[in-house]
């Protein structure tokens, strides 16, 4: 009875090792840091390509700023630099467009350099003043980069929608 009483000991001491030494390989784990830095780009992602695909003509100086405080980079220069002419063409187009993202991925992350690539597809309601609204069906690709005050769009451009066979 003894040697079975010691020798359940010595394997409950085993397993409570190795259970001990897998947490801690698992918290240690670059893959773990890797899908939280993804997981955080896919969120900050899919909420500025929504943003950045949704303005209201009779609120877009708010909006517009709302565009450049969500971008950087490039992105942010091009913006800022057509900012009037932007919002001269948005008045007169008088169109309330609300951009939804109904799937996104990350394709690509760099958790050193603090980059990220996403890809979303984007349902687009057009509506005009006074007219019926239009919903289009786009995918986007998001360039993104992780600065001080989180992630930003650095790029972002129309995918191609390929025909089907």
């Amino acid at each position: 009875m003894r040697i079975f009483a010691a020798l359940a000991m010595v394997l409950a001491a085993v397993a409570a090792g190795w259970s001990g030494f897998t947490w801690w390989q698992a918290a240690h784990d670059d893959g773990v840091a890797r899908a939280v830095v993804r997981e955080e780009a896919l969120q900050a992602g899919r909420t500025a390509v929504a943003a950045l695909t949704t303005l209201d003509y009779r609120q877009a100086a708010p909006g517009y700023q709302h565009w450049l405080d969500l971008s950087g980079g490039s992105l942010h220069d091009e913006l800022a630099a057509d900012r009037q002419g932007s919002l001269d063409r948005i008045a007169q187009a008088k169109t309330v467009t609300t951009g939804k993202v109904t799937d996104a991925a990350v394709t690509e992350v760099d958790t050193g350099a603090g980059t990220a690539k996403l890809i979303a597809a984007v349902e687009l309601v057009v509506a005009p003043d006074g007219g019926d609204a239009v919903t289009k069906r786009n995918r986007f690709q998001a360039d993104l980069t992780r600065g001080p005050g989180g992630w930003r769009v650095t790029g972002l451009g129309q995918v191609p929608v390929g025909e089907a066979p």
